[in-house]
């Protein structure tokens, strides 16, 4: 089996240079019914699916979320704006966060900024982030790079036929090695947070 790294490597470069993020003024400004949600947060992240049956959110997740303290409950069975960033963030955590980490991170966020006026809304909030977020994805691609020239250097000894096996296994380890130690930093960070939270309590 031959397995062309280079495309690869494109591929993932075409990728990044492809994401995306909800922006709030695309959001709907009138509240949302459930289906609305789901159907709306499926359209929107479709590009975001690894398969093409994946689902977004689904009724089930939403309402998880609630009953776990993790997004404010609905306003007369109804999602406003805020609610939808909030499911946002949770989509994008829960790939690598448990909800017990999630909940430690958002619920400050939500019991502070949740449908308040003050000087900074939910919805700066989220502007910032990803826009800090977008402005990283450049910086994401050298570093993408560097790892894949890295890898294509290990295995030179093996055996032809699997060779490039073991390098595509060598640049995913080097991947999955830089996800595991900031996976790390953020449950040490969210640790940290949970533990001022129940100091202040």
């Amino acid at each position: 089996m031959t397995i062309d790294t280079n495309d690869i490597l494109n591929s993932i470069l075409e990728s990044l240079s492809r994401i995306d993020y909800i922006k709030p003024e695309d959001i709907p400004n009138i509240p949302l019914y459930m289906d609305q949600v789901t159907t709306y947060m499926d359209t929107q992240l479709s590009s975001s699916k690894r398969y093409e049956k994946d689902k977004i959110l689904t009724k089930t997740m939403i309402n998880n979320y609630a009953k776990n303290d993790l997004l404010p409950p609905p306003l007369k069975k109804k999602y406003s704006r805020e609610h939808l960033l909030v499911l946002i963030f949770i989509y994008y955590f829960k790939n690598l966060l448990t909800i017990t980490d999630i909940q430690s991170l958002l619920k400050p966020i939500t019991d502070k900024y949740f449908s308040k006026n003050d000087n900074l809304s939910l919805e700066d909030i989220y502007n910032e982030v990803f826009h800090l977020e977008k402005e990283q994805v450049e910086i994401l691609k050298e570093d993408i790079i560097n790892r894949y020239k890295i890898s294509q250097e290990t295995f030179s000894q093996a055996p032809q036929e699997d060779q490039d096996f073991l390098k595509t296994f060598s640049f995913i380890c080097l991947l999955s090695f830089d996800v595991y130690v900031k996976k790390q930093i953020i449950e040490n960070l969210i640790d940290q947070i949970s533990d001022k939270n129940n100091s202040k309590n």
